[in-house]
């Protein structure tokens, strides 16, 4: 089987690579502080803006999976040379360049999201996602590279923690029976992207010379409004109806005084405060992957997060015997 390079290892990158581990190819996953070597996995300490050695590290490979992002609040000013570096590698070894892109480039729009929309966001941050993709576009088209975007919504799912809005804001409390707070409208109309489809995307489409030159959108359940998935998480937990509150802009205010993500969440506030829909028709006309069944979706996160909680909790009532704590 062949060599794949998996950039980053956050929730979508370690589905990716365990994924392509688990289909028998050799995977090496490129993180600035890397990792112990787990089975089919090869872990390389490495700052992915170093060209150079990205190249040297990505030598041989049939892809390149770009799934690290810079923190939200730094965007603007390091998404651009993080971009440049792994277009640079794809160029210098022929791999293909698999992106993991987002919907905030497209900004506000009225109805379901296609890939057809043009990329018209008005933020910095969805102004420089669109940008991203473009220059590798570009670069396709110009015949120097092979690549391809695949566009996700929210992640939620096994292994998506701090970076979801139904995982830190939400699954900790709703195990408890506690109420939960949300941005927007918990009512509007939502696109929920499960981990395990946006992985099964990008490797399916690495190997589908027909999907490269574009933006697909990872096959996606049916939009769910932020209530309608506590519901059935909270049906699913056992823990009882759970109330769901929306966050009064008073509070989002002070608390974004404080927190840099908080205060950077003002730019995609519409995508909560109305419907935010995608359409992924497009990509299962063309390809295999389906979207998980949403009550497989529900029941594997339910059970994953609650796990877990209580790895935690007896980490924190057993430490080791130097006293040092060892969360999972």
């Amino acid at each position: 089987m062949s060599l794949h390079v998996v950039i980053g290892f956050g929730p979508a990158g370690a589905a990716t690579a365990r994924l392509l581990a688990e289909k028998g190819h050799s995977v090496r996953v490129v993180t600035q502080s890397g990792r112990s070597p787990e089975p089919g996995i090869e872990h390389v300490a490495l700052d992915a803006t170093d060209s150079k050695r990205l190249i040297d590290v990505a030598q041989g490979a049939a892809a390149i999976y770009g799934c690290a992002a810079p923190l939200y609040h730094r965007w603007a000013s390091e998404w651009p040379p993080l971009a440049t570096s792994v277009c640079s590698a794809a160029e210098a070894t022929g791999a293909v360049l698999v992106m993991l892109g987002n919907l905030d480039g497209y900004g506000p729009v009225d109805g379901p999201m296609t890939e057809e929309l043009p990329l018209a966001a008005v933020g910095p941050k969805g102004r420089v996602r669109a940008a991203v993709w473009e220059q590798a576009r570009e670069l396709h088209e110009q015949g120097r590279i092979k690549a391809v975007e695949v566009r996700a919504s929210d992640f939620f799912g096994p292994g998506v923690t701090d970076g979801g809005h139904l995982a830190a804001w939400v699954m900790p409390r709703l195990l408890r029976g506690k109420p939960v707070s949300t941005l927007g409208d918990p009512d509007a109309p939502h696109s929920w992207s499960y981990l395990l489809d946006v992985a099964r995307a990008l490797a399916e489409v690495a190997d589908e010379e027909r999907a490269w030159g574009r933006a697909w959108h990872v096959p996606t359940g049916p939009a769910l409004s932020t209530r309608e998935m506590v519901d059935r998480l909270a049906a699913q937990s056992e823990t009882g109806p759970v109330a769901v509150r929306r966050l009064p802009p008073a509070v989002l205010g002070v608390a974004s005084v404080f927190s840099p993500l908080i205060r950077e969440l003002k730019e995609i506030r519409y995508q909560f405060d109305r419907p935010f829909v995608v359409d992924t028709s497009a990509y299962e006309a063309e390809f295999a992957v389906r979207a998980t069944p949403v009550d497989e979706q529900v029941k594997a996160t339910v059970n994953w997060w609650r796990e877990r909680l209580a790895t935690k909790a007896s980490d924190e009532r057993f430490p080791d015997a130097t006293g040092v704590h060892h969360p999972k």
